[in-house]
């Protein structure tokens, strides 16, 4: 990355040079000493710019990127286990039957067939289309009723076309991809399933190049979902479309200590991960196209549980 130099400073009309962050003056008196005086603000600006180049160089140079599963090929099953961190261990401790026989990460194509893809593409679109954010990320929550539109959120169950827009089969297929992803995940980390549940959120989401309007547009930062989401331990995503062919950009990249790993989504893919910082993450910005996906987010906390939405929800 090449970081343009500023054009120094020029010099103010009165021909003096610029004021300087630390400066000195005398008090008013008798032979006082000097007072030093502080610019804190422009300090913290320098030192926030300092910081930003940092993280872009540590995230685009320092890390490499190592393919984890890439769109063009077909994958039925590709994991790797990572030990689990300390915090996501002692809270997990409390919920015996959903303690994972490893952490890591696991990605399918062969979970979720090309048609149910199909299916739920069909359902984000038409259920998107009654919103949609003034910004890059649109969600759309069949569990809640979260629409986005424009810079805030409606329950799109109380718009008077939402029962034209979805019927009885939407939420069908919606119910049964769920269960699969499910039993997939629990097979997997090697749990008792019926000790897992499906938590809030559980959404999809519509990322495009547009410019962030709010705080929920910045979907590109670094996070661990465990510390986003309290109720997550497992968290998967459903990939509606193809990286490369619908969208650029927009891939899924893992945070290690060696390299950053990435899975670029692929129409039908599942990837599934534990929650906790083991998996720090963040999704490359999308330069363009629409990238669709669900987060099918699973808890071991039953008091976090939620039901399959129906369309009277």
């Amino acid at each position: 990355m090449t970081v343009k130099q500023r054009n120094p400073r020029k010099l103010a009309g009165n021909g003096k040079p610029p004021q300087r962050s630390v400066t000195q003056t005398r008090l008013e008196g008798d032979g006082s000493q000097p007072v030093i005086h502080v610019d804190w603000r422009r300090i913290i600006t320098r030192l926030l710019m300092i910081v930003g180049i940092m993280v872009a160089v540590y995230f685009t140079k320092a890390n490499k990127m190592t393919p984890f599963a890439t769109q063009k090929e077909e994958i039925k099953k590709r994991s790797v286990d990572i030990t689990c961190s300390e915090d996501y261990s002692k809270e997990l401790s409390q919920f015996q039957g959903c303690i994972p026989t490893k952490c890591g990460r696991v990605v399918w194509d062969s979970v979720v067939s090309q048609s149910e893809a199909a299916a739920l593409l069909n359902i984000a679109h038409r259920g998107l289309a009654l919103g949609g954010s003034s910004g890059g990320a649109s969600i759309l929550d069949l569990h809640s009723g979260a629409l986005s539109q424009g810079s805030s959120f409606v329950n799109i169950y109380k718009l008077d076309l939402v029962k034209t827009v979805f019927n009885d089969d939407d939420f069908k297929i919606y119910s049964h991809v769920k269960s699969k992803i499910h039993q997939a995940i629990a097979d997997h980390f090697g749990i008792r399933r019926e000790r897992l549940y499906l938590t809030h959120p559980t959404f999809f989401s519509r990322i495009t190049s547009a410019p962030p309007k709010t705080i929920h547009d910045e979907y590109w930062h670094p996070h661990v979902d465990k510390e986003t989401y309290e109720s997550f331990h497992y968290t998967s995503l459903l990939y509606l479309t193809d990286y490369g062919y619908d969208f650029e950009g927009g891939r899924f990249t893992f945070i290690d200590k060696d390299t950053n790993r990435t899975v670029e989504p692929r129409k039908g893919r599942v990837s599934a991960f534990t929650s906790g910082s083991e998996n720090l993450h963040y999704v490359e910005q999308v330069k363009s196209g629409a990238r669709y996906a669900i987060t099918v987010s699973f808890t071991c906390d039953p008091t976090h549980a939620i039901t399959d939405p129906t369309l009277h929800t």
